[in-house]
């Protein structure tokens, strides 16, 4: 049996091992050393171990693993091996920290638990302030903090207030030219803008360029015969609207350049020839006729909704079978007027009246009419449309419908009237006439003629005689001139002249004067008709050729 499989001593000496683990405790206690700091200031250790003093007595007794890894002395005499309490195993240490361990050879004595290593000291604890990098607060550098964070946020504040301020200036501007631009938009559509449209009742400059809208309207009285003409005019620059009635003795000149009147001419030349006589009489511009049948206005009326019209005649029923019947049309104020009731009133004339009588009675239906039309321009047009009435081809329905929407708007407000032509009994115009409707309502001011157009050469004869105005009559028509009647003067002159107002027509009121016969030395600068562009005043020195 081998001796040394078998340890007869084994366990029996309880001090064997109580020596060498207390004297390897303390050889083999860890010591740390301070080696450097790392980033955050705190130190770094490093392990460092003691190499263990053996005392003699325990030479011999074999290979200690735990003797700092240097082999020991070995007795060639044999030791019986003692058993060694169990020791608490240490703490373990980091990974980077850990001794490599021996091997362990077969043959050999298994070697004991790690010695216990002694407690290390508590380490110290620093703080930032045993550093003298750490910076101290400075109530100095606070205060500098709490300025610039006081500079920064006013400034800001100061920033975002001009910035708010410029919003705002940006928005109001927006909003006024919004405001500019609707009111605008509103003035121009209403016909309201100066040198376009009305301003408040027409308070509009009445001498300078104005802007007129004109259509001559033919009442056709289809059963008693008969025609009745007016002018609507609407004065964009003014804002005024007015119904200009002409007489039928109103004096023009026929196709032919030829004397006739108003009347007539309805008749004789129609719608186109009519309006040209009118262009030349009057000096305006009509745009487009209306031809108004009787049977139409009694439509109208209905289309409307009646009427109201301060009458001022009794109006018998035409259907009445005796005499002493109710009238159709009471005399009074606001009476209330069918188409029937209308179309009657529009045409009557009591016997012996003047033509101006009936005249304002259409006058004061046509009014009417306009006060209940409807201002839409769509629902105007929807209006005329529904007459189904045959129109004269320069004035579409359309175009009408427009046109009667603007004097239906002035004739709510109040901004229209009615007037009467004057004309001397030979159907010339007055001079009244011609300073109030001629030149006011209708502009018929002194202007070139557009380029091709016949040059207006008004006449009054002053020369005693009266087949004088008619010789003049026929030889400035074959000239290529329109004649203008002027109707006869109050007395005779001895001396005839010719004047112009535009110096344009200089040249060819030279080509009157030849034309009548007349010295050149008779035409000069002056006044002249309102419906002419040349003035000729007949004397007695006039000859007929």
């Amino acid at each position: 049996m081998n001796d040394r499989q078998y340890d007869p001593y084994a366990g029996s000496d309880p001090y064997a091992g109580e020596y060498v683990g207390e004297y390897a405790a303390d050889q083999y206690a860890e010591q740390y050393q301070v080696v450097g700091y790392d980033e955050y200031g705190q130190p770094v250790y490093q392990l460092v171990q003691q190499q263990p003093q053996v005392p003699q007595q325990y030479q011999g007794y074999g290979y200690d693993p735990y003797a700092g890894g240097q082999p020991q002395a070995y007795d060639t005499a044999w030791i019986p091996q003692q058993q060694q309490p169990q020791q608490p195993q240490p703490q373990q240490q980091p990974q980077h920290e850990q001794q490599p361990q021996p091997q362990r050879e077969p043959g050999r004595p298994q070697p004991g638990p790690e010695p216990e290593r002694a407690p290390r000291a508590p380490e110290p604890e620093y703080k930032t302030e045993q550093f003298s990098f750490i910076e101290e607060p400075d109530e100095d550098s606070e205060d500098v903090i709490d300025w610039l964070k006081f500079t920064e946020s006013r400034t800001e504040r100061r920033e975002e207030a001009k910035r708010r301020g410029r919003s705002r200036v940006v928005a109001l501007v927006v909003v006024l030219a919004l405001v500019i631009a609707g009111g605008v938009g509103y003035l121009w559509f209403a016909g309201k803008l100066p040198g376009q449209s009305d301003g408040a009742g027409g308070a509009a400059d009445a001498t300078g360029p104005q802007k007129r809208d004109v259509i001559v309207v033919h009442l056709h009285d289809t059963k008693g015969g008969g025609t009745s003409t007016a002018l609507l005019v609407n004065n964009a620059t003014t804002g005024q609207g007015t119904t200009v009635l002409l007489p039928n003795s109103l004096a023009v000149s026929d196709d032919e350049g030829g004397a006739t009147t108003l009347g007539k001419s309805v008749d004789d030349d129609g719608t186109t020839g009519t309006r040209e006589s009118i262009d030349t009489a009057l000096g305006t511009e009509v745009e487009g006729t209306w031809r108004l049948d009787t049977p139409f206005l009694d439509n109208l009326v209905e289309l409307v909704g009646n009427i109201d019209v301060d009458t001022d005649a009794d109006v018998p029923d035409p259907k009445a079978k005796k005499k002493g019947e109710a009238p159709l049309v009471k005399k009074g104020e606001q009476q209330t007027l069918s188409g029937e009731m209308a179309v009657a009133y529009a045409t009557y004339r009591a016997p012996g009246e003047d033509e101006s009588a009936q005249l304002d009675r259409f006058g004061q239906v046509m009014q009417g009419i306009l006060r209940k039309f409807s201002s839409d321009p769509q629902g105007a047009t929807t209006t005329v449309e529904s007459l189904a009435q045959v129109l004269d081809p320069s004035l579409r329905e359309k175009d009408l419908g427009t046109f009667l929407a603007k004097l239906a708007d002035r004739a709510k407000s109040g901004d229209y009237k009615t007037t009467l032509l004057p004309v001397r009994p030979d159907g010339t115009l007055s001079e009244k006439a011609g300073d109030t409707v001629v030149k006011e309502v209708l502009g018929g001011v002194v202007k070139s003629p557009e380029k091709g157009a016949a040059l207006r050469v008004g006449v009054k004869n002053a020369s005693g005689s009266k087949e004088a105005a008619q010789e003049a009559r026929v030889s400035l028509v074959n000239g290529g001139y329109a004649f203008v009647d002027g109707g006869a003067g109050s007395a005779a002159l001895p001396t005839s002249r010719i004047t112009y107002a535009d110096e344009a027509d200089k040249a060819r009121a030279t080509e009157v004067a030849k034309t009548l016969g007349l010295p050149t030395s008779v035409v000069r600068k002056g006044a002249t008709a309102p419906n002419a562009d040349v003035s000729v005043v007949l004397g007695q020195d006039y000859t007929a050729g």
